[in-house]
């Protein structure tokens, strides 16, 4: 990855959130590539979160995972909650505000390039603009995805994080067809309830709590997932988890409990039964895929 250029990270990023992980490809992109991914990552806003943003170096899109806020984008306001996306130019008035009862979870990307706003109403998020994702369960696993993949370090990162944005862009772009209609509330619901177990799969337990979460009744639940994703809300929480679970034994080693805490385990034995049912091998084993210091 290129290393950190002109611009002072501590007045690109917030310093009001918590739990950040942020990745930096190029910070000087070349003013005549049409796209260019500059860096992004996930933050959790603060209860006092505030940008009150008059010029940027770069064009940003958001994107809201869970909680609420409200955004101003030169003269537009829109309220924010999970599956909200918004785009804004280096010149727009920007002033975000998070509720702090409800924090918001979000993503952001920044990027430059000359081809930026024809490609971005072409996914329906022009600058300026904001708009709900109806499936939005699939554009938060690419955001992962990006995040993930940028932190790392390596010749081809820049190369996947731009394959990365390529499909998220195209996903957002698809989404414009899934937009919710009154025949299907029943694929809204469940894209809603596949949204919250991704963004809370650590703390979320049983089908109980993910019922309550969501505020419908856990029959439901049962019933979407089976007919959507072919499986149980039960079996789509579990594998999110052990697939954080596997992440963090893979990149922080530790010991398994440690692991198995960060997903809601309390019982070591219990998460290595759950663990192997799912990867098909011991947490230890993925010990030994740590990277070399």
């Amino acid at each position: 990855m290129d290393k950190i250029g002109r611009h002072d990270t501590s007045a690109l990023l917030s310093q009001q959130v918590s739990g950040a992980r942020y990745f930096f490809l190029n910070l000087a992109p070349n003013p005549k590539e049409q796209l260019t991914l500059v860096m992004g990552g996930r933050e959790r806003c603060n209860p006092d979160y505030v940008v009150l943003r008059r010029a940027f170096p770069f064009h940003v899109l958001e994107y809201v995972v869970s909680g609420r806020g409200t955004v101003r984008l030169d003269r537009r306001q829109h309220e924010l909650g999970p599956g909200m996306l918004f785009a804004y130019a280096p010149t727009t008035d920007c002033e975000i505000h998070t509720d702090p009862k409800d924090p918001m979870v979000k993503y952001f990307l920044s990027f430059s390039g000359a081809g930026v706003p024809l490609r971005l109403r072409r996914c329906g998020v022009p600058l300026g603009r904001a708009r709900q994702l109806a499936a939005h369960a699939e554009v938060t696993s690419v955001l992962e995805d990006l995040v993930r993949e940028g932190q790392r370090s390596g010749a081809l990162a820049p190369r996947i994080c731009a394959a990365l944005f390529d499909l998220l862009l195209l996903k957002i772009e698809d989404n414009a067809t899934l937009a919710p209609h009154a025949s299907e509330p029943a694929r809204e619901a469940f894209l809603r309830c596949k949204a919250l177990i991704d963004a809370q799969a650590e703390r979320l337990m049983t089908l109980e709590e993910i019922a309550r979460a969501a505020a419908v009744e856990a029959s439901s639940v049962c019933r979407w997932f089976r007919r959507y994703q072919g499986t149980s809300p039960y079996q789509y929480l579990l594998r999110r988890k052990m697939n954080i679970a596997a992440e963090h034994l893979v990149e922080n080693g530790g010991l398994v409990k440690e692991a198995a805490q960060r997903v809601g385990f309390a019982d070591p034995y219990h998460f290595s039964r759950a663990f192997k049912s799912v990867h098909g091998v011991a947490p230890r084993a993925l010990l030994h895929y740590r990277p070399a210091n």
